[in-house]
């Protein structure tokens, strides 16, 4: 059989690697793309959109239950089937437009995970494969757990398809989907228990602001174990149980569903890389600053599955177009890391931008550092809400501020307001003399850096 030969080959139809094919096809390359999935890739599926949607329902319900007799008589009830229905209005279309964008610029798509087979070619669908250049743009998949029972664990795939809210549920797993899901489960009136390995949450997070999270979250009836060794999962006639060790002791905890939130890792597994040259690690796959491979010049990696992003759907976007560009005309164009701000929506939110204490400690002679728990200001006693707390770093010589850490139920939103400071090197003065709406979040920014 004659191999069908392609200028570019991209693996992946997330944000990165569609932008990467698009760039390579509008200038008249012949390009083709593989999903092993529906067309559209995490994000727009199933992860950050409809993740988004389903969440705030349960903040409304949480806000009405911090306003209850307060003005709020009765809290509202939450249908969830329609919910479920709201969020596959907007997630069902994804795919279809997905390829039919992809169509109408001449690109070639298959729907299976490719093998490579050498440097320049790959089996899929049963074709033999050869192109000039492979993207590979195929994201993060959920890590397997080697634990007894390891089957009966669902994903968060599983909880973007829930039917009903269970009785109850179990995570493994305090990072950004664990608690997200949690804090959204335990306001829809489910039993949930957090099971970690670390001692704290987020802990990429500051940990002034996790402590108060959690603090907050067990304050609502979650309940969290950490240092634990999960040992194994068991099924039974209506719930499942694990059972995990913690200070040398055996519990057994029952529960409706047990989520892995424990973390994910490159989806890089099925596709043979090692017959292409292609370096790998736990980070993904190795790639240099133009994102191109390390030991095989023909392939590129962007988005999540590169070793030199973050989880976050921006980065990937600028990584597609950035290896987009590469693929037409090599080293033409460099990746550095921008600021990017992150934030977990969990309620309340936790949002962070720039330098930690500790980074800023290490990179500057002398720092400033303005933190306060302020639940006692007015937009957090107006809600009725216990979190609100911040902690913003600011370089004492040249008086910028290079991080900033919120936690308010606004938090999401106000953290891009410092990610323009620290972006156009602002500093504190000068942020204080802005004007903001009054009585908003944004205003109370600029009390931050008060003191």
């Amino acid at each position: 059989m004659k191999t069908k030969h392609y200028d570019v080959f991209v693996i992946g139809s997330g944000i990165a690697g569609q932008t990467a094919a698009e760039k390579a096809a509008k200038t008249g390359k012949k390009v083709a793309i593989a999903d092993n999935r529906e067309y559209g890739g995490t994000c727009a599926l199933r992860g950050c959109d409809p993740k988004k949607i389903m969440l705030q329902f349960s903040e409304i319900l949480q806000q009405s239950k911090q306003l209850k007799d307060l003005g709020v008589k009765k809290l509202p009830t939450i249908d969830w089937k329609k919910v479920q229905k709201f969020k596959t209005s907007f997630t069902s279309a994804v795919p279809v437009s997905t390829e039919k964008e992809l169509q109408q610029l001449g690109i070639d798509l298959y729907h299976q995970s490719p093998k490579f087979l050498s440097e320049s070619e790959i089996s899929v669908e049963g074709k033999t494969i050869s192109a000039d250049k492979f993207v590979i743009a195929t994201g993060l998949v959920p890590r397997k757990l080697e634990i007894k029972g390891r089957k009966y664990l669902k994903t968060s795939d599983d909880i973007l398809q829930l039917k009903k809210i269970p009785k109850s549920v179990v995570f493994i797993g305090s990072g950004y989907v664990g608690m997200e899901f949690s804090s959204m489960l335990n306001s829809l009136g489910c039993k949930v228990t957090m099971i970690d390995s670390s001692d704290e949450i987020l802990n990429v997070f500051d940990s002034y602001l996790t402590k108060k999270l959690r603090k907050e979250l067990k304050n609502r009836g979650v309940t969290f174990h950490f240092n634990t060794d999960v040992i194994k999962i068991q099924e039974h006639t209506k719930n499942y149980s694990i059972v995990f060790q913690k200070n040398e002791e055996k519990h057994r905890i029952k529960a409706r569903m047990i989520f892995n939130t424990a973390g994910r890792v490159p989806a890089i597994g099925n596709l043979d890389l090692d017959k292409a040259n292609v370096a790998y690690d736990d980070s993904g796959v190795l790639v240099n600053n133009y994102l191109q491979s390390t030991t095989n010049k023909n392939v590129y990696a962007c988005g999540d599955v590169s070793s030199k992003s973050l989880p976050l759907t921006p980065l990937s976007g600028l990584q597609g177009h950035i290896v987009g560009s590469n693929v037409i005309k090599e080293n033409s164009e460099e990746f550095t890391n921008p600021l990017v701000p992150s934030v977990v929506f969990t309620h309340p939110q936790l949002a962070s931008v720039g330098y930690s204490e500790s980074e800023a400690i290490s990179r500057y002679k002398k720092i400033k550092v303005y933190k306060d728990d302020v639940s006692n200001w007015y937009n957090a006693k107006k809600e009725n809400a216990s979190a609100y707390a911040f902690k913003i770093i600011v370089n004492e010589r040249t008086d910028e501020i290079v991080g900033a850490h919120i936690l308010s139920s606004k938090a999401a939103e106000t953290i891009n307001l410092f990610a323009m400071a620290i972006n156009n090197k602002m500093t504190a003065a000068e942020f204080k003399r802005q004007i903001f709406t009054y009585p908003s979040y944004a205003s109370d920014a600029k009390s931050m850096l008060a003191n």
